[in-house]
């Protein structure tokens, strides 16, 4: 089961999910380049990879942080490279009119291989602590031209910045060899947080959304990032799968705005209003748990509504959504929440 299902991430984009996608090795060598093209990726980057030691030993924590980070920077450098190769061959809907065509091109360039070096990286220190390192898959990408390949990068840019945090809390914890890794990941939180703002630029949004940006659980992030790879493509999902949890599929029917507003939900599965309540993270804001109602089944799905109080204290930006076991509570944190989720993350950006 998974959440934010393609279905819906089809809606967001518009468009029927293209072919599976699947280019590796790439002409520089990716996963695996040699030391001249690794050096070309680095100059098309714009800097090098760290050259500090890597640690030798990590707890079990930290090493599916790290598979995890791995599984999602691998499917970034497939999604960008797809996107740069778009615009270059001038596929339909990729013409970028209106747009600095050859800027464009640099700066995606740029985005592509930089995201070949954090995966390269993440690998890199998996592998230095004798650790198993994360492969390819093959992907789904359910958009079909430049503007709804911006906003879904926009989205997964989102949830990345919101789950990186995560993995610091576990790096600092274990202590030792794994410290380092708070720092340069916090470089590319920054770098991650860079590419955002101007995807944001690119669709009219201010680049920063909010003071504070949403945090969420790794569950949602995993589950999120399954829905664009092909299922049984690879072995990095079973891998990660091992320690963390993939939920059920919850989709935003109607998305909500800046405003308080009453939001439509659909689950493949049974719920009631007095056994379910439904769970919104925003900002660095506790959880904030609200009541479903208006529960209908249609065509084997359960269709509910929620309230969505967003004057009450929302962030703009992403909001993510979870269907949870019980009503009443209020959850300390993204963890607490991920414990009890049956169904999500669904996914809101309100701006």
């Amino acid at each position: 089961m998974r959440s934010t299902s393609i279905a819906l991430l089809s809606a967001i984009a518009g468009v029927v999910v293209a072919a599976p996608y699947g280019p590796f090795p790439l002409q520089d060598g990716f996963p695996s380049p040699s030391p001249a093209q690794l050096k070309e990726i680095e100059t098309l980057a714009g800097g090098s990879l760290p050259n500090g030691p890597l640690p030798t030993t990590l707890q079990p924590g930290a090493v599916t942080a790290l598979q995890l980070i791995a599984l999602n920077e691998i499917f970034e450098v497939a999604y960008f490279t797809d996107l740069v190769s778009n615009i270059t061959t001038n596929v339909t809907g990729y013409d970028l009119a209106g747009y600095n065509r050859t800027f464009v091109i640099e700066a995606l360039t740029a985005v592509a291989n930089q995201e070949k070096l954090h995966a390269l990286g993440a690998n890199g220190i998996l592998a230095s602590a004798n650790a198993t390192q994360i492969t390819p898959c093959k992907y789904m990408f359910p958009v079909s031209d430049f503007l709804s390949a911006i906003t879904l990068a926009q989205t997964f840019t989102d949830i990345v910045l919101g789950v990186l945090p995560q993995a610091q809390t576990v790096w600092a914890s274990d202590g030792g060899e794994e410290l380092p890794l708070v720092n340069l990941f916090g470089s590319v939180i920054a770098q991650e947080a860079q590419q955002d703002g101007w995807y944001r630029s690119l669709q009219l949004k201010i680049p920063s959304a909010a003071p504070f940006l949403t945090t969420e659980a790794p569950a949602f992030a995993f589950t999120f990032l399954q829905n664009v790879i092909v299922p049984g493509s690879c072995p990095g999902v079973a891998l990660v799968g091992a320690s963390v949890p993939t939920f059920g599929t919850l989709t935003v029917v109607s998305m909500p705005t800046d405003v308080n507003s009453t939001a439509t939900f659909a689950v493949p599965g049974t719920v009631a209003p007095s056994t379910n309540s439904l769970v919104y993270l925003s900002g660095q804001n506790l959880p904030l748990t609200v009541p479903i109602s208006t529960v209908t089944s249609i065509g084997g799905l359960s269709y509910f509504n929620a309230s969505l109080p967003f004057e009450s204290g929302f962030a703009k930006g992403l909001v993510i959504a979870a269907l949870v076991s019980g009503t009443g509570v209020t959850y300390p944190n993204a963890s607490m929440v991920a414990g009890v989720t049956l169904y999500g993350p669904g996914v809101i950006e309100i701006d």
